[in-house]
């Protein structure tokens, strides 16, 4: 099983970016304060509870409690921001994002497999 990792800083967030070059990295942007985002992080780890992905890194910020984090990843990346939000990046570039109903274990699984 694979677990995910908390970025909360700005240096998180570029050290981040930077081991990017390396591996893809799954980040969930998610909120303490939204049911919708409680069922994205169910479906988040029950895709890491299943056969993840080896090749990619997973991590969450939460938007509320690190905006500025929060706020860095959607200008970086060149996403829009929304929550819950999941974004697969490499080489500090989007290759894919969804958000809201659409963060499942079975879109997850259909992106990386």
């Amino acid at each position: 099983m694979a677990e995910w990792k908390e970025i909360t800083t700005l240096d998180e967030w570029e050290q981040l970016k930077q081991k990017s070059a390396e591996r893809q990295v799954l980040l969930l942007k998610h909120s303490t304060r939204c049911p919708v985002s409680s069922s994205a992080l169910e479906e988040f780890e029950s895709y890491l509870a299943g056969n993840p992905n080896t090749n990619t890194e997973y991590y969450l910020v939460k938007v509320v409690e690190a905006r500025p984090v929060s706020n860095q990843v959607a200008e970086d990346l060149g996403v829009t921001h929304a929550s819950p939000q999941i974004i697969l990046f490499k080489d500090s570039k989007s290759v894919w994002n969804t958000s809201h109903w659409s963060v499942t274990n079975k879109h997850i699984t259909a992106v990386l497999d």
